[in-house]
């Protein structure tokens, strides 16, 4: 691939990531946003019809085979302009392909950081149509179509949690299940055995309060498992 350029989204000073929507916790960002699976819009103007693609990446060979990907599907399209944003590294990657310098690969990597994305990588199809655009129509139209791409998306809200096991008597087991939506809790698994174990996701700044909470109502009878923190999808339970 060629006419591709760097930068690094936190050390930009175009770097336009809202901050009410990322959070740090003790040193760690406590959330990100990205892509549960390809996507794709597309429209037209001036005869020239612009296909916007959409999909989650994790590594820079893995945006790269996308890219290939959307290139083998459209071998005769004029142009098919890219962008991505890869979280390990701090890694943004775009390029114009042929289109005029700052036209396509920038708008296109802009809608991304406007809208706080990462892990992701956007391919932007041209059919040329035969009018010209100019450059302000073409940072218009590329805009478009990365937008529409992302709008086709379903985004999700990756936020640092801890997964904890509960294990408690089942006259304990109402007392817990209560209190559980007041922490925002994501329930994966409840086994109901000679015990009743839980399995749940609580965000890292909640974990601590979770668990004196659930001592203190079962007088720590409740046994509790940390088992680790990862990052999981809350766009469910956080609006």
């Amino acid at each position: 691939m060629t006419d591709s350029r760097s930068v690094s989204i936190w050390a930009s000073k175009s770097q336009p990531v809202s901050p009410d929507r990322l959070f740090v916790y003790k040193g760690k960002y406590m959330n990100y946003f990205t892509v549960a699976e390809p996507a794709s819009d597309s429209f037209v103007e001036k005869k020239s019809e612009f296909i916007g693609y959409i999909s989650p990446v994790k590594t820079n060979d893995e945006a790269v085979n996308f890219i290939n990907s959307i290139k083998s599907q459209h071998r005769k399209a004029k142009h098919n302009v890219y962008a991505y944003i890869l979280r390990n590294d701090n890694i943004s990657r775009y390029s114009d392909d042929g289109e005029p310098q700052g036209t396509a690969g920038v708008p296109v990597i802009d809608v991304l950081q406007k809208r706080g994305l990462t892990d992701v990588c956007i391919v932007v199809t041209r059919y040329f149509g035969g009018i010209l655009l100019g450059g302000g129509g073409l940072v218009r139209a590329y805009s478009h179509a990365a937008a529409l791409a992302c709008d086709a998306a379903e985004i999700m809200n990756m936020c640092l949690c801890r997964k904890l096991s509960i294990s408690a008597d089942y006259g304990m087991y109402g007392k817990i299940a209560y209190v559980l939506p007041e922490f925002d809790t994501i329930t994966l698994n409840s086994d109901f055995g000679s015990d009743v174990t839980l399995e749940i996701l609580v965000l890292s700044e909640k974990s601590d309060a979770l668990k004196k909470k659930i001592t203190e109502i079962t007088n720590g009878s409740a046994v509790i498992t940390d088992c680790g923190e990862l990052y999981e999808d809350f766009s469910s339970v956080i609006k």
